[in-house]
């Protein structure tokens, strides 16, 4: 079975090797797909990988879109995660995915920050410690990819973002922006997608008792306890005490976990540790030192996928590993992950509003949509960082009605928009957290209208 799945990876990808002065890159024969390392620092290697639609317009008039995914954790792998469990070309049985978002848009994935997935640090010292850092780097990271690829250039790039990934994606097109004025990169952004993301940590864990008491899964006593322990977190935030705003975040998750019998933080409505896809899907295997941070679960926790006959952690360090021929020898697939978590405790409950306002002001399309049965980003916590936008366009926002989503021939209600000008918001009924696992045909349409994609004309 290996070596069919070799044979059927490696097909027509003979490669055509390149190296720059701090990257080397590989491309199958037809082109259809390009992977590499770039050094954003000395003895630091991000790894990423393009994907080129075969639904592609070839059509002078019509644009068409690439989507760079980021994926969360921090530590969590784009080129794992979102590639194979969420919009890419493969499951993770290798078999196509029919709800690709290659239909809409090229896709670039990538392992961020440095040391996540196939991405390594030589030197512990150069992993980073803040959203910021990691955007210097993926600037970094986009100029070596970018700005020599005359094609690449006219394609508008569009950030699209799960979880933590959220945190990386605005902070990232801020950078993006000031490198593109400074001429220092040549690329077209198209906007901002932030999807179930980590933007206000304290008006999430606000949300998380109260929910959870309003569909029965706490009671007056679980409520109580998480009030208290969000309100300490809040003081800590306050006081600039960023780690142990985690740490107190950490206890409050298992607070949770023990008055609501081991509530499912990806989807409220199920037990953690159930064998639903969501669940599955997600959970790698990183270092125990997180493991007891519910947030990081798909971090910590090996799990086999649906259907499949091996977890992600295997298929990434077997057959894909083989295929891609440039992960050097000592380097596991996510074997540095759990560092890049503990890196960035310092800043992880640090907020991002702030960051979302600048992206509005400047004009960017910024389009936010959740999961309705998330819990670790819900739907509640979204909604109330979103009421505190400056954004001089927000009360327009919020006094609009929403329009209902549908799908194919389905006319049952799988969702709402509501749109304002450069801000849009997408209400997924039925997801979790992993919104194109969950729902991946109105995901798909959605997709299709952030990237003013021609397939969805």
């Amino acid at each position: 079975m290996e070596k069919l799945r070799v044979l059927l990876l490696t097909l027509l990808c003979h490669p055509l090797l390149s190296h720059g002065g701090s990257a080397i890159t590989f491309k199958t024969q037809d082109g259809s797909e390009e992977w590499g390392y770039v050094q954003v620092r000395p003895k630091a290697h991000m790894f990423w990988w393009l994907y080129r639609s075969p639904y592609r317009v070839e059509d002078p008039s019509e644009t068409w879109p690439i989507i760079l995914w980021l994926q969360g954790g921090p530590g969590a792998s784009g080129v794992g995660i979102g590639n194979f469990e969420e919009v890419g070309p493969l499951d993770t049985n290798l078999k196509p995915r029919n709800s690709t978002w290659l239909r809409k848009a090229d896709l670039l994935f990538v392992d961020n920050p440095v040391g996540t997935g196939f991405s390594y640090v030589e030197d512990q010292k150069l992993f980073v410690k803040s959203d910021d850092e990691a955007a210097t780097d993926l600037t970094t990271l986009l100029a070596e990819i970018f700005n020599n690829n005359e094609s690449l250039q006219r394609s508008p790039l569009y950030i699209v973002a799960e979880s933590y990934g959220g945190k990386f994606a605005v902070t990232l097109a801020l950078s993006a922006l000031k490198a593109i004025e400074a001429k220092t990169l040549k690329l077209i952004l198209g906007g901002v997608a932030l999807g179930d993301s980590w933007i206000s940590p304290e008006d999430f864990v606000f949300s998380w008792g109260p929910l959870l008491k309003d569909v029965s899964r706490l009671d007056d006593n679980g409520l109580q306890k998480s009030n208290s322990l969000a309100q300490k977190i809040k003081q800590q935030l306050e006081d600039g005490k960023f780690v142990n705003a985690t740490n107190s975040w950490s206890e409050l998750e298992s607070v949770i976990m023990s008055s609501s019998n081991n509530v499912d933080f990806y989807n409220f409505l199920l037990d953690s540790g159930s064998d639903s896809a969501t669940l599955s899907a997600m959970k790698l295997g990183l270092s125990r030192e997180i493991a007891i941070r519910q947030y990081s679960k798909y971090l910590t926790l090996r799990r086999k996928s649906p259907g499949g006959d091996a977890d992600l952690d295997t298929l990434l360090n077997g057959v894909i590993k083989k295929k891609l021929k440039i992960i050097p020898e000592n380097v596991t697939w996510g074997g540095q992950s759990g560092d890049v978590f503990t890196f960035m405790e310092s800043d992880f409950m640090k907020p991002r509003i702030n960051e979302v306002d600048e992206l509005l002001a400047k004009g960017v399309n910024v389009t936010v949509y959740n999961g309705q049965v998330d819990l670790i980003c819900a739907t509640k916590g979204t909604e109330a960082w979103l009421r505190k936008l400056k954004w001089e366009g927000l009360q327009n926002f919020l006094n609009k009605d929403r329009t209902a989503l549908y799908c194919g021939s389905n006319k049952s209600t799988k969702g709402f928009i509501k749109s304002y000008k450069n801000l849009s918001f997408y209400w997924i009924l039925g997801a979790g957290h992993f919104v194109p696992t969950d729902q991946p045909c109105v995901a798909l349409n959605m997709v299709g209208s952030i990237t003013n994609s021609p397939q969805n004309n």
